[in-house]
């Protein structure tokens, strides 16, 4: 099952006061303007790596989490020193230059957010990892490298901003070298969302696209079928579901300490609409409907 941006619901009292607030329609998100005008506040409300945690302990630091995460999926995707990496969707470069830094990998990390581009470019600058962690401005679903460039080929929750994944897994595919590894991580549906569902709960789903962006969340067995039919041998499928589950609340904590500057880089009525979206994301956890996984494999 696919649904176009099927994010979930919570009361609708709260949801609908935030929806006659703003005159923003759904059609008005682009994943690139969208992410180029949210990226300053988001380092304030998801922490300093933008993505979910893999939470070891309770009250665990939401950084630590994501540091975690990062360090897990790299393990699934056997990094380690002087291997060509493409990050694709690598948003403000933080996990290339962690990589770069941390792996000895050669990273090129590519978005399609001008800014993001920028702001990537800026923080390896200040790391010294120029030679090592590159970015440039692609699309992830025709990126434009030649066949069979890197060896190692990494989406890290960006995946769900790509509407066509096949075409998303045929291009990492085409740009791997034979035995090359592949590895993604993602919100993952887990249960089916009849129509009925959908409809009753658009103003959920709204809500959802003003602060996260446009989205198609696809299931594990999707991405396991699309992953086959591009050329990928997958060995690690892992649901995380539960370690990533505290990350809504660190992202809550984050937007309460930071809400003057939130406020001040997005306004009032987005602020109340990002706190409003985590218990949206929190109550579609719960209920068994959304989740987060690993996946990563060998190109065959």
């Amino acid at each position: 099952m696919r649904t176009e941006q099927n994010y979930p619901s919570l009361a609708r009292s709260r949801v609908v006061r935030h929806e006659r607030r703003t005159s923003m329609r759904a059609s008005d998100h682009d994943p690139e303007l969208h992410y180029d005008r949210v990226m300053p506040a988001w380092r304030l409300l998801l922490g300093r790596n933008l993505h979910y945690g893999y939470f070891t302990r309770l009250g665990e630091d939401l950084d630590e989490a994501t540091d975690e995460l990062t360090r897990r999926v790299a393990k699934h995707a056997r990094l380690g020193s002087g291997l060509d990496v493409l990050d694709v969707g690598c948003g403000d470069g933080q996990t290339s230059c962690f990589l770069a830094e941390n792996l000895g990998c050669r990273v090129v990390g590519i978005t399609t957010g001008k800014k993001g581009v920028a702001e990537a470019r800026r923080l390896a600058l200040s790391r010294g990892l120029t030679r090592t962690a590159t970015f440039e401005h692609r699309d992830g679903m025709n990126n434009g490298f030649p066949d069979a460039s890197f060896d190692r080929v990494w989406v890290m929750q960006s995946s769900h901003f790509m509407l066509d994944k096949r075409r998303l897994l045929d291009e990492c595919v085409r740009v791997l070298r034979p035995g090359g590894r592949f590895a993604l991580s993602d919100i993952v549906l887990r249960a089916a969302m009849p129509m009925i569902d959908v409809v009753r709960h658009r103003d959920e789903f709204l809500l959802l696209h003003r602060v996260f962006g446009r989205a198609k969340i696809e299931s594990l067995e999707v991405y396991q079928s699309l992953a086959d039919a591009s050329g990928l041998r997958l060995d690690v499928i892992e649901d995380i579901s539960v370690k990533a589950f505290p990350t809504m609340n660190g992202w809550r904590r984050n937007a309460i300490a930071h809400r003057e500057q939130v406020v001040n880089l997005l306004g009032e009525i987005m602020w109340q609409d990002f706190l409003a979206a985590c218990d949206v994301m929190e109550r579609f956890w719960t209920e068994g409907r959304y989740g987060y996984a690993i996946l990563a494999g060998t190109k065959k």
